[in-house]
């Protein structure tokens, strides 16, 4: 499929101003140049034409937006002086699999100040002799080569990068919502202080009625002990009384013996 179609399939009754993303690998580039991509795609971020016979980039359009740019497995051998022109805050480039032999091709991408990976791989420059280190010399702004900085330490994938800042993104809109509105804590601190003011003078009465009820208890205490008293002395003094009845009884008894021991004697 031509370059030009696959364009058209690609934007899926998109505008092209709305477009971030484009994958074209594996079409067809007529004449080794670049068809049907033009300055409407003003939003265009990531742009994939791989493997599609690329020969020369004198054609690609403005993209000022544009950040990372996969070239690879194509028959490129110089003019990328045009990158630095057409897409000036790229960050990726991808030229692994192209026709670049010598430094001087590549000295063209200095001009790419925020460019901080480069893929030359499978390139013809990379078996020249202290490749990596003379590419790291003249491209200073980079900080990855063919995947790994220059103390051979890996790239980190793109993709987990972009994960890693889509989560710490959703934490962050997760707090937000979940945070509590300006005002609740001062809120929340005033129901508590409230609570322990309900919570003290509770107490408080709940002290004063125990007092109160030991007192009624003791005063109560003290009349059953007195009135205990007072029966005991009703109790006392009947007994007595009792007692002087049976003696009275018993003297008027022995009266009356005695009289009839007199009448008995008088006979």
């Amino acid at each position: 499929m031509e370059m030009k179609k696959r364009i058209n399939l690609e934007l899926r009754d998109r505008a092209p101003e709305e477009v971030t993303e484009l994958v074209l690998d594996n079409c067809l580039c007529v004449n080794g140049e670049i068809e049907g991509l033009n300055d409407t795609f003003k939003k265009l971020e990531f742009l994939s034409m791989a493997n599609v016979e690329l020969s020369s980039l004198a054609r690609l359009p403005s993209l000022n937006k544009l950040r990372k740019l996969e070239l690879s497995d194509n028959i490129i051998s110089g003019g990328l002086e045009v990158l630095a022109e057409k897409c000036p805050n790229l960050t990726y480039l991808n030229l692994s699999g192209n026709k670049i032999k010598d430094l001087s091709t590549v000295e063209a991408l200095q001009n790419l100040k925020n460019l901080k990976s480069l893929d030359l791989f499978n390139c013809e420059i990379t078996n020249l002799e202290d490749y990596r280190e003379s590419i790291f010399e003249l491209l200073q702004q980079i900080t990855y080569l063919d995947g790994f900085d220059q103390e051979d330490n890996e790239a980190p994938d793109s993709e987990e990068e972009d994960d890693e800042d889509g989560d710490e993104d959703d934490e962050e809109e997760e707090e937000d919502e979940a945070g509590p509105p300006e005002g609740y804590e001062e809120e929340e601190e005033e129901e508590e202080e409230d609570e322990d003011e309900d919570e003290d003078e509770a107490g408080s009465e709940l002290g004063e009625g125990e007092e109160e009820v030991g007192l009624s208890y003791l005063m109560k205490e003290e009349i059953q002990d007195e009135e205990d008293d007072d029966d005991y002395v009703e109790e006392g003094e009947e007994e007595e009384e009792e007692e002087e009845e049976e003696e009275g009884l018993r003297g008027e008894k022995r009266k009356r013996d005695a009289e009839d021991d007199g009448e008995e004697e008088d006979d």
